[in-house]
């Protein structure tokens, strides 16, 4: 007889865990299914690791500077396979806390792939062998997989993804990195520091392109500075594998250009991971992107079934599958928690220098008819900055030109990931750039920054 639960989550990623725990909460009775490890991509193969080895480049980067800070060394050796170990040991420990989590809530953990059935029902195979549950709702939040160029074979050696970017065994000396949006330049700064020839590529404009343009052209700026080769508004049309090299063909404006390297890094977006779900058992719609569609309570278009995160697109960030997680389960349990407004979701790119941002950008705002004020304050004036050694950057706030209220927060500089919480805060609440202001900020704080921005949005900075 098949295992009866209130909820059955098929997938443990972010938004999957966290909506079974918020589940357990109120009370439930659930299950969750993952076909390998808890935590899903974002811990395991993702961001997790990524963020592991990119403190890692940092403080080889810190180390090329030592002389500024009074000490020197002329024999400093690089081990790659070292960091790589080290962001595994991270990704381990951390999904070992989740099956933890799930002891702790009572979630019943099933290993497996996990398929609709019928209404309710849920098949799990693992290792050939078939369990069938029974759950009154159903949450899918089985993420997505990097997507692949038409036409290119990823081989995991000379084309790879990011799966296989967090764990090669040695630095290659060239690397070619399509797709210059958050994975392509957090891999062009890890490979970068240890040494390698970085190329660019990015079919779009610029660097970034989901962020505020001044953003982007700051940090390519930086990243020419430091030696990468950008190519934007450039096409991939042919990759080809020769020997120890790989040949890439370009296309700009009707210019053709070929470059070659030792490895390609695709980092074109993510596809999602419905194939095995057999969504069409009970008619489950999908968007025209491929995602599955839901409405703003994240139920799909079968009463009972919901999907959050990434399986839904939209910003594919492990925050926003967790809230959206926090608000499918709620919802199901007779809680009116409200939706997931996608302009109060923090977008953040672990870079050197990292970069953050909420809200709308200076050209989203007048895209809407809105009239302006923008705020700038660099990190050049800020004293902790400054302390630090680490003053590339700048804050810059875009508010409403009448009344003042925040509409967006963009930092590029040091620490800009852990500063966006505040402009989180403030695009939640709705504060306007008085109220920044007279919020006092601890001196001497990189966070000042963001008081001063608003500040010279006003009119009126202090320290610059």
């Amino acid at each position: 007889m098949a295992e009866r639960y209130d909820l059955t989550v098929i997938g443990s990623g972010p938004g999957g865990y966290v909506g079974a725990i918020r589940a357990a909460q109120l009370g439930k009775r659930v299950a969750i299914v993952e076909r390998d490890r808890l935590g899903g991509v974002c811990l395991n193969w993702g961001c997790i690791p990524t963020k592991a080895l990119l403190r890692t480049a940092e403080i080889v980067s810190l180390l090329r500077r030592g002389d500024e800070f009074g000490f020197s060394f002329d024999n400093l050796r690089l081990d790659f396979s070292v960091a790589v170990k080290r962001s595994e040991q991270a990704a381990r420990k951390l999904s070992k806390g989740v099956e933890y989590l799930m002891k702790k809530n009572k979630v019943v953990v099933v290993p497996g792939e996990g398929k609709l059935a019928g209404k309710s029902r849920i098949q799990v195979t693992k290792d050939g062998n078939v369990t069938e549950l029974h759950a009154e709702r159903i949450l899918l939040a089985t993420g997505t997989r990097p997507r692949e160029i038409p036409g290119v074979a990823v081989d995991g050696k000379r084309v790879i993804t990011s799966t296989e970017a967090i764990s090669l065994l040695q630095v290659p000396e060239s690397l070619l990195i399509v797709g210059a949006g958050a994975v392509g330049v957090e891999f062009a700064d890890i490979y970068e520091a240890y040494g390698s020839e970085i190329t660019l590529i990015e079919m779009l404009p610029r660097l970034l392109p989901v962020e505020d343009a001044e953003i982007s052209s700051f940090l390519e700026k930086i990243f020419a500075k430091r030696g990468m080769k950008i190519r934007t508004d450039t096409k991939v049309e042919r990759v080809t594998v020769k020997g120890e090299r790989v040949q890439v063909q370009l296309s700009k404006e009707g210019k053709t250009e070929e470059v070659t390297g030792d490895v390609v890094l695709v980092a074109i977006g993510r596809v999602p991971n419905i194939e095995p779900l057999g969504l069409e058992t009970l008619g489950v719609r999908l968007g025209r992107d491929g995602f599955i569609e839901v409405n703003e309570r994240f139920e799909t278009s079968v009463p009972g079934v919901y999907a959050i995160g990434d399986v839904i697109g939209g910003a594919l960030l492990a925050h926003k599958a967790m809230a959206e997680g926090v608000v499918a389960v709620e919802d199901m349990a007779g809680i009116k928690a409200g939706g997931v407004d996608p302009f109060k979701i923090p977008n953040c790119t672990y870079c050197s220098p990292q970069v953050a941002s909420v809200g709308l950008t200076e050209e989203q705002a007048k895209e809407r008819g809105r009239q302006v004020k923008v705020g700038r304050f660099s990190f050049q004036a800020s004293g902790k900055a400054v302390t630090l050694g680490d003053t590339e950057g700048f804050v810059k706030v875009v508010a409403d030109a009448e009344y003042g209220e925040i509409l967006g927060i963009h930092i590029i500089g040091p620490e800009a990931t852990e500063m966006i919480a505040e402009a989180t805060m403030v695009r939640t609440l709705e504060a306007t750039l008085e109220e920044v202001h007279h919020s006092i900020h601890a001196h001497p704080t990189l966070s000042e920054t963001v008081a001063e921005a608003c500040l010279a949005a006003l009119g009126r900075p202090i320290h610059m």
